[in-house]
């Protein structure tokens, strides 16, 4: 079931992000943040981002979330997207019914291109996003150190809807979820 994240789900979003952190360079998070910092980004994300999780028989196995590209306004219209699958529930389709529904849920909201930053060379975070209907929009060479090694950065984008001049503002998550339009969608996904 495919279902918006709640503070409790903190701990379940730690455990499956812990190993990530700990052992690749999927992300450049050195410390785990642990269960409280875990908890205060799911809140103050989905204010105005959707964080949603992937449950199984009361077990959170994955869970993605989107948040702001950059900082200046004139980027309202583009989230960064991110999506970690426990190891465990790899290879089912699982990241990709959640990245659907994450991607669904933006449009929803007005936000007209996804993009995802990918640690390179990153075989199975490519294949997901190309299969997502992302494209490869560049690359930042040896853009962070992790792991006594430099990585290479690729950035992946993709259009949720056409861009319209002037744009409409972008819905707000908070919004989206208390108008009940997001729930809708959620028991038909």
């Amino acid at each position: 079931m495919i279902r918006i994240a709640v503070e409790a789900d903190a701990a379940a979003c730690h455990a499956i992000y812990a190993p990530v952190v700990k052992t690749s360079a999927i992300t450049f998070e050195t410390d785990l943040p642990g269960d409280d910092v875990m908890r205060e980004r799911i809140v103050a994300r989905m204010a105005h981002h959707p964080w949603l999780v992937w449950e199984e028989n009361g077990d959170v196995l994955a869970y993605a979330y989107a948040g702001r590209f950059r900082e200046r306004a004139a980027y309202d219209w583009v989230a960064e997207t991110s999506i970690y699958v426990h190891e465990k529930a790899r290879r089912r389709g699982i990241a990709r019914r959640l990245y659907g529904v994450l991607l669904e849920a933006l449009r929803l909201q007005g936000i007209n291109q996804a993009v995802g930053v990918i640690t390179l060379p990153g075989a199975t975070s490519v294949a997901i996003h190309e299969a997502m209907g992302f494209r490869a929009a560049g690359v930042w060479p040896k853009a962070g150190y992790k792991l006594g090694e430099w990585w290479d950065v690729g950035v992946f984008s993709r259009f949720l809807s056409e861009p319209q001049n002037p744009p409409t503002a972008v819905i707000p998550f908070a919004q989206l979820v208390a108008s009940g339009r997001i729930q809708a969608f959620l028991a038909e996904a």
